[in-house]
């Protein structure tokens, strides 16, 4: 471990500006470097927290920077960066780091730029235009070279309050499976209109929740009104964060919800697709596993994502946005 962090820290100091996020292997040369620019807000820092342990497991190099702002829409985005067109001085078109999405770009070079809808207007494909359109148009000027990638959000989980404690909302989905149907054909639609590359973390999830094995069931009883800390319902196999004890501001603890963010599966669930898109590799077999999770269900969260990235990659003409004449499976474990 010593050797690793020194290694790490050695690289790092020697790096541009561009290496905030690198990730490598000590003593192993890096077989492909990818630089990716992420534009999006929690759903990207879920889906990317393990795409550097993943890339260094695999013995290559990332370079990601991440600009995150929480709940932020393709909108949001398209905002900001016409108000720091209007003047490059307005605070409103710069980040929390005080730069804009043109300098972001522009401190490149880049492989990959990607963009996502906020989750809440995934499903409505209507959203995300003119915004999808206008940001791949800007990405595209001030990064000539990066390949433009849509992240697909998941579906929140099925005993979220959207679901139990709908707002009557016209047009909001009904079910975890009705927000997926929308999710698909919105990112499906958008990706071919644009002529982006896709990165189906959606539909991963989809296809984990839908496992007879592995999918995640209905909780049990459980008496919320008389739990205590740390007791929690049962959510083996959970994607998402679920039921969760909570600090509130008089002091207190208490038991909440949160049925949209991933949790450690999910997270992990995210990267795996991420690495099969950017690397253009499987990632069934690949050794970085994170501490606490079963490997026999990372091992089935990987064979998830490789089915989800392999299924996109053939659907209606939609090529692999990663390197498909380099991709490889990993030798079965014994």
């Amino acid at each position: 471990m010593k050797t690793r962090i020194l290694a790490l820290a050695a690289m790092l100091l020697t790096a541009g500006p561009a290496s905030a996020g690198e990730a490598t292997v000590a003593g192993r040369q890096p077989q492909e470097v990818v630089r990716l620019l992420t534009v999006g807000n929690s759903f990207s820092k879920n889906a990317t927290r393990f795409l550097g342990d993943l890339a260094a497991a695999g013995g290559h190099r990332l370079i990601h920077r991440p600009i995150v702002v929480s709940g932020a829409s393709l909108e949001l985005h398209a905002t900001k960066a016409q108000a720091h067109e209007r003047d490059p001085k307005d605070e409103a078109g710069l980040y929390a780091s005080g730069r804009s999405l043109k300098q972001e770009l522009q401190d490149g070079p880049w492989d990959f730029v990607t963009v996502q809808q906020a989750s809440i207007k995934s499903h409505d494909v209507e959203t995300f235009r003119p915004f999808a359109a206008w940001l791949r148009d800007y990405i595209l000027r001030h990064a000539p070279g990066a390949r433009v990638l849509i992240h697909q959000t998941w579906a929140y989980r099925r005993d979220d309050p959207r679901f139990t404690n709908p707002s009557g909302e016209p047009g909001a989905p009904e079910s975890s499976e009705a927000m997926f149907g929308g999710i698909r054909e919105a990112y499906g639609t958008i990706a071919r209109e644009l002529g982006l590359g896709l990165i189906p973390v959606g539909e991963a999830f989809f296809l984990a929740g839908e496992d007879p094995e592995w999918g995640f069931k209905h909780i049990g009883p459980f008496d919320f009104k008389e739990a205590r800390p740390p007791s929690l319902p049962e959510q083996a196999h959970s994607l998402h964060v679920g039921w969760q004890w909570k600090a509130l501001k008089d002091g207190t603890r208490a038991i909440r919800m949160d049925g949209h963010h991933a949790n450690t599966a999910g997270e992990y669930l995210g990267g795996c697709v991420w690495f099969e898109v950017l690397f253009g590799e499987s990632a069934v077999g690949n050794p970085f596993v994170p501490s606490g999770l079963d490997p026999s269900y990372a091992r089935f969260l990987q064979e998830t994502a490789h089915r989800a990235a392999a299924g996109v990659s053939t659907q209606e003409g939609q090529t692999f946005p990663g390197r498909p004449s380099s991709r490889k499976a990993r030798p079965q474990a014994p």
